[in-house]
């Protein structure tokens, strides 16, 4: 009996998978190894209905793009790094009460302040916490997501976005809660980096011929994690944190968006220059938000 070659590959699980294909039509098959590669072997005269059979699954099953490798970048967690360290320097001068200064009083987001034109407590509430417990929880789940996030993007663009997120967020919260609505914490912060995070990874696996679940699968888990870690415990601000979430999943989106950077000998340079500048924009709103709070208008 003499043997054809009509498929061959370095994987074992391919020739097997069609001939599979083959045993379902009534074509026997067997596989060989020649040294280099594996081979699908069938009798010389059932050849051509082999390779017929084989081009139509091939059409019916065409192989799935892999998608593209997401770029890391360097660095990542020096932004985490600086955001712990500005969440402790806070915290640690709010505690002291420095300049005689209620810092709760003067940064806290309070609705009504915020609709009066106090814009700067959107900013400065993000920074003040009630307790240690509440700060040292921020800082662990917002150092591990910013980190994640600026592996994608960058610190200084990771922790910008952030930043400007939960701003948007705060604003959005003052408008559509009660006049006497009061809250602080950078949950709002942790919340928008999850969904920065779930969303840019959702969107930069792309459509494709990939499986939805695996497309779905990163928004899918911030989804749950902002319903498991987010709307619990007898002070969670649930409207901020879903406003939080929502401004970073939009965040994520329009960063997925953009055109990856053409490679260049000077594109290093370049990102680390944009890196640097929405990095030194970021610490400035934060700086400019609390000169307001403490020294323009102090309650």
């Amino acid at each position: 009996m003499e043997l054809v070659a009509v498929a061959r590959g370095t994987s074992r699980a391919f020739c097997e998978e069609r001939a599979l294909v083959l045993h379902a039509v009534g074509i026997g098959s067997q596989l060989a190894w020649d040294g280099e590669q594996w081979l699908l072997l069938v009798d010389f005269a059932s050849e051509a209905p082999a390779r017929v059979q084989l081009e139509r699954y091939a059409a019916e099953n065409p192989a799935r793009a892999s998608p593209p490798a997401l770029r890391t970048h360097r660095g990542a967690w020096s932004g985490s790094l600086v955001y712990a360290l500005v969440l402790l320097s806070v915290g640690w001068a709010a505690g002291r009460h420095l300049d005689d200064v209620s810092w709760w009083d003067a940064g806290a987001l309070a609705s009504s302040a915020v609709r009066d034109g106090q814009w700067w407590r959107a900013v400065t509430a993000l920074t003040l916490h009630v307790d240690i417990a509440h700060l040292f929880g921020n800082i662990g789940f917002g150092a591990v997501f910013g980190w994640l996030a600026s592996q994608l993007l960058g610190p200084g663009v990771a922790w910008g976005t952030i930043l400007l997120s939960a701003t948007l967020a705060n604003v959005a919260t003052a408008w559509l809660a009660p006049r006497d609505h009061v809250s602080l914490g950078a949950s709002t912060a942790v919340f928008a980096a999850l969904g920065l995070l779930a969303s840019y990874s959702w969107r930069s696996r792309g459509a494709g011929r990939t499986r939805w679940a695996y497309r779905w699968a990163p928004l899918i888990a911030g989804v749950a994690l902002l319903a498991f870690t987010g709307a619990g415990g007898e002070r969670t601000d649930v409207l901020a944190h879903l406003l939080g979430f929502a401004m970073g999943v939009i965040a994520g989106v329009a960063h997925a968006a953009r055109p990856p950077p053409a490679a260049s000998a000077g594109a290093g340079r370049r990102n680390s220059i944009l890196q640097a500048g929405v990095a030194s924009a970021a610490c400035g709103l934060l700086i400019v938000s609390w000169i307001f709070a403490l020294v323009v208008y102090p309650d």
